[in-house]
């Protein structure tokens, strides 16, 4: 790792990002810049009990074992526990956040680096379900710049609710300060990134473990020559969502709320750090090469609950008409899992499980054009758009908006629990997936389609709170 920091730049200009401003048009690229985080003083307290998952991974048991690890856990601050008189006059789990934020970062448990800096991150982990495979994932956090979907820079996957936009943009506006990173993915068979920031040799700032087991380790790097090098070299990438669609959201739509009527036009020093034109017009990322080792995507399994009247039966024999159905006699999750992946080869195929037994459907291809003939052929392919545009809503007559708020539909990661969920009679159905694969998540992303929500599940997740990027 590059530890030999130069002093930081006394120069304030910069060169402004006028693609926020109305009339101006320029070449529309990815803008990384470093940034000067706030992070948490290992003097004080201990990084591995203050830091978490992503606020939407985060159960309610996770949430109580949170809160008891320390004091000064972020969860307090992504997701704090609503109290019995919250309101307008005695305050919310907003105001508490704004609250604690402040205090901490007055107290010196968040202190401020004092220079910008990027920070390089890696994860090792083994691959669940993978019998013991062990891998590590390497990327860097910085900011990245805010841009609309329409400019063809930042490239989305999946469709978002607007409930949790609304939560994540009460949040921000009461902290005015982002505390996850979203997952950026881009494209460099070249692998700059990785040859310039990491260093086996090196002593990490962080090395956390996780609940998962994963091991979170970080470097900060604050050698202006290496940083411009990295910010040069990935300035005409495209950038894929993989995790924090909602985040990214909230963080543009704040943005727009904030862009100042015009940009102040200043000369740029070439020894000068990059910088976003004014603090909301970029949010923090950990950016990701979907050309390097240790992406893994989970799949995510679909539970089906409240059903009226729902007949196994019934149901297998409407599916015949889009589906080639074969009877599956196993019930173990591992020969249900080996019969799916062995069925998808070159095909589309989803395991239904019932109470009254299972059963592999394999897709006919001219009958699911023609069920779904307003998606676009790519998305037709695809078995997370088959299963909700016709199995969830035409064949099981679960509206969009049903499944939109999950009042049908669970996702659950864990192919054995959905399986026993069925079986108790907590759930009338379950589907159990193949994973997307990169490839069909990057033509879906750059062709502008979405899949349905919770489609991808990349694991591990990035930690919150290792580090924080301050607005004020």
């Amino acid at each position: 790792m590059r530890y030999n920091a130069k002093s930081a730049t006394t120069q304030t200009d910069f060169t402004p990002d006028f693609r926020h401003f109305p009339g101006v048009t320029t070449v529309r690229m990815a803008r990384i810049y470093p940034f000067r985080a706030l992070r948490y003083n290992p003097s004080l307290v201990h990084v591995e009990d203050c830091v978490t998952q992503p606020y939407d991974k985060i159960t309610p048991a996770m949430q109580q074992a949170y809160y008891q690890k320390s004091p000064y856990n972020l969860v307090r601050i992504i997701l704090g526990l609503p109290e019995l008189f919250d309101g307008k006059e005695t305050g919310d789990v907003y105001t508490r956040a704004a609250r604690d934020f402040k205090e901490w970062r007055e107290s010196g448990v968040l202190a401020q680096e004092s220079e910008p800096c990027i920070f390089a991150y890696a994860q090792k982990f083994t691959v669940p379900g993978s019998n013991g495979q062990v891998m590590e994932r390497r990327g860097f956090i910085a900011l990245g710049g805010l841009h609309n979907y329409n400019e063809k820079v930042v490239f989305r996957h999946e469709q978002t609710l607007s409930k949790p936009k609304s939560d994540r943009l009460n949040l921000l506006r009461a902290t005015r300060a982002h505390f996850g990173q979203i997952f950026m993915l881009y494209s460099d068979p070249g692998l700059t990134a990785e040859k310039l920031l990491f260093d086996e040799d090196a002593t990490p700032d962080i090395e956390v473990t996780d609940e998962y087991d994963v091991l979170h380790r970080v470097w900060k790097i604050s050698d202006e020559n290496t940083i411009n090098i990295l910010t040069s070299e990935l300035a005409d990438k495209k950038l894929i969502i993989a995790d924090g669609h909602h985040r990214y959201e909230t963080a543009l739509n704040y943005s727009k709320e904030h862009a100042p009527a015009q940009a102040a036009s200043t000369e740029r020093n070439s020894y000068e750090l990059p910088q976003p034109p004014y603090a909301e017009a970029a949010v923090m990322m950990t950016f990701v090469n979907m050309d390097a080792e240790g992406l893994v995507i989970l799949p995510t399994h679909r539970v089906v609950f409240g059903l009226k009247d729902f007949d196994p039966g019934a149901f297998v024999e409407r599916a015949k008409a889009y589906f080639d159905v074969e009877p599956v006699a196993s019930s173990e999750t591992a020969a249900l899992k080996a019969k799916l992946t062995a069925a998808s080869k070159g095909k589309t195929a989803l395991l239904t499980v019932t109470k009254s037994g299972n059963y592999l459907l394999t897709a006919r291809p001219d009958a699911v054009a023609k069920a779904l003939s307003t998606l676009s052929e790519r998305q037709r392919q695809l078995d997370v758009a088959q299963l909700h545009g016709l199995v969830l809503e035409q064949l099981l007559g679960i509206t969009p908006e049903a499944i939109r708020e999950q009042a049908n539909l669970r996702y659950l990661r864990d192919a054995g629990e959905a399986i026993e969920q069925v079986a108790r009679g907590d759930a009338d159905v379950a589907f159990l997936m193949n994973p997307v694969t990169m490839a069909q998540l990057r033509e879906v992303a750059f062709a502008g389609d979405v899949m349905p929500q919770k489609s991808t599940d990349f694991f591990p997740k990035l930690l919150s709170g290792l580090a924080i990027y301050p607005l004020d």
